[in-house]
């Protein structure tokens, strides 16, 4: 089903979440073949960017050859240099949608910075940066946040209002708490209270980890779209599946382990297209480790791949599981 953040259409109800460490433009490259709609960069620092910050545009290589909708986003609690970043971004980039992170709840992000999910204690400061933003730039802007700083806090509904009425197009809600981070149960409720409060596209986000589960999201709170987080660590298959049981009501196969070891080889081939092989080679350690989980012998596999020194050992390591598991 076919939906909108301002002017930007949006083939499907799918979304890749932001997060560190995954969402590179490589790994958005496969989730784009595995048919997700749209996409969010990982976190940029704004004051990182004002410092013309090498890594962080570093994590940006590649991302021309993203051809879905991919929204830019940005942390920070400084709204001049937030404007900066954003109007930066478009000019250079050409973003076509800007991101504005209120929802990070690590320490680094949220406390030391005051960002992120910290945001969620200042209302005011919200205000000013969602405002200063959507002034900079003439691109849609949209805002991550979550249901509050902590169970004693619930504002989502509130912050969405404010953020909508300072200009933003969408809002992306976590159903959990800056306190909770990732523990407990994702609340449906607060996504469901978020999208009958506002006027604009609500994407839900929390432990979307199969058909069933975004479909449930789906229904009960009414959101756009649904955003995968976690669950697609090692797994872009769960974006096919999901795309055929929201618009067929099939359940298709899950990958085989020839699968997941041969996409451990294509992954690693798409981030040599823009990093050297050192960068590469630690990249691709942690997603090695979650694409073999759940296979015989991965443990042995995940400790030979963290010890590995160059990409040719890797793939030799690589080739050797498979035939271990086929012979």
């Amino acid at each position: 089903m076919e939906w909108k953040i301002g002017n930007v259409t949006i083939k499907n109800q799918v979304v890749m979440a932001p997060m560190a460490g995954v969402s590179s433009p490589a790994y958005m490259k496969i989730c784009e073949e595995m048919g997700v709609g749209y996409a969010i960069t990982e976190l940029l620092s704004s004051e990182a960017i004002i410092r013309n910050n090498k890594k962080t545009f570093e994590m940006l290589n590649g991302i021309e050859s993203i051809k879905i909708p991919v929204a830019f986003q940005i942390f920070g609690s400084n709204p001049d240099n937030m404007a900066y970043a954003a109007s930066f971004l478009v000019e250079k980039y050409n973003a076509k949608i800007i991101d504005i992170n209120m929802g990070c709840p690590v320490p680094k992000v949220a406390l030391r910075s005051e960002a992120g999910a910290g945001l969620l204690k200042d209302l005011s400061l919200i205000e000013k940066i969602v405002t200063a933003v959507v002034k900079a730039v003439s691109v849609p802007v949209t805002v991550k946040i979550r249901s509050g700083w902590d169970m004693n806090s619930i504002n989502a509904v509130e912050v969405a209002k404010l953020c909508e009425k300072c200009g933003a197009k969408a809002i992306t809600i976590h159903g959990r708490t800056r306190s909770q981070l990732y523990s407990g149960q994702v609340s449906l409720d607060i996504i469901k209270e978020v999208k009958a409060a506002v006027n604009i596209p609500v994407i839900g986000n929390g432990d979307i980890n199969s058909c069933e589960s975004a479909k449930k999201m789906l229904d009960y709170t009414s959101c756009d779209a649904i955003m995968i987080g976690r669950a697609l660590m090692g797994n872009p298959w769960i974006i096919k599946e999901i795309n055929e049981y929201l618009d067929n009501g099939k359940i298709i196969n899950k990958p085989t382990y020839e699968d997941k070891i041969k996409m451990c080889l294509y992954h690693l081939n798409y981030l040599l297209r823009n990093k050297n092989e050192k960068v590469a080679l630690l990249e691709m350690r942690s997603h090695i480790s979650w694409y073999v989980r759940g296979i015989p012998y991965h443990k042995e596999v995940q400790s030979m791949i963290f010890k590995a020194t160059s990409i040719k050992e890797v793939k030799e390591i690589l080739d050797n599981y498979l035939k271990k598991l086929y012979n």
